[in-house]
């Protein structure tokens, strides 16, 4: 029986596989012995003398299933490891897993416009200094952040009001100085005009009732001197005929005042 070497590596070149690949049948081992061409071994492919064996089972089960466990923390111990713990896992990869999931997170809420872009700035370069070890811390620090801000913002609100509150009662309590102020100035006029006038009257008044006296007390003063000439007279009888002159003034006076006291009685 001859060798079917040439005929195999017409099959296995047309198949495009390997020779181990290749089955022939032995049973037609002579007519397999006569096909020297690749136009008759593809016409012994196609009547089934020549066969492609088929990829031999390589199970992924058992691989799964060590993999598996593996997850749960079984094969893992100190026996098990080869290599350092930064060469089983660098911690540049932990470090970069952690950096991608906090700046994600970042730009999803900047996105949503839950923060600024001031406050996401800020806690870029918190994230870059290492303050967050995960992404729920960051959470929890943007919910207590965005509080604060609220709170300060109210606080700013009711400042500014309480503010313009106290503005606005100083600016009215001006306005009820300014107007007391202007009424208690026009009453003052008011009475100042009053009191000149009272005081005209009053002075007029005086000088009537000052008139009045004056001329009633000329007459009695001219009573009373005439008394007393009279009793001089009496006394000194001989300065009488001394001074003549003297003894004719107080005749004269006599009648002045007779004169004064019959002028206010026509009055």
């Amino acid at each position: 029986m001859s060798s079917l070497r040439v005929q195999k590596r017409l099959a296995s070149t047309i198949l495009r596989c390997g020779n181990k690949k290749i089955w022939l049948d032995p049973n037609e081992a002579n007519e397999i012995s006569n096909a020297n061409t690749r136009q008759s071994v593809r016409k012994l492919i196609k009547d089934g003398l020549i066969i492609k064996k088929p990829v031999a089972v390589h199970s992924r089960f058992r691989t799964r299933k060590n993999n598996e466990a593996r997850r749960k923390g079984r094969h893992m111990g100190h026996g098990k490891r080869k290599g350092t713990a930064n060469a089983r896992m660098p911690t540049k990869i932990l470090w970069i897993r952690r950096m991608r999931v906090l700046r994600r997170l970042l730009k999803k809420y900047r996105a949503a416009k839950k923060i600024d872009r001031h406050l996401y700035h800020e806690l870029y370069l918190k994230c870059k200094g290492n303050v967050f070890k995960n992404k729920r811390v960051l959470m929890e620090f943007i919910h207590k952040k965005k509080a604060e801000v609220q709170r300060t913002k109210m606080l700013s609100d009711q400042a500014v009001a309480r503010r313009e509150r106290t503005k606005e009662k100083r600016t009215r309590r001006e306005q009820r100085i300014l107007q007391k102020r202007t009424e208690l100035l026009g009453k003052n006029q008011d009475d100042d005009d009053t009191n000149v006038a009272v005081q005209q009257a009053l002075e007029q008044q005086a000088q009537t009732a000052a008139v009045a006296p004056a001329s009633q007390a000329q007459p009695k003063a001219s009573k009373t001197g005439a008394k007393q000439e009279k009793k001089e007279q009496q006394q000194q009888p001989t300065a009488k005929t001394q001074q003549p002159v003297k003894q004719q003034q107080p005749t004269q006076q006599q009648t002045q005042p007779a004169k004064q006291q019959t002028q206010p009685k026509k009055k």
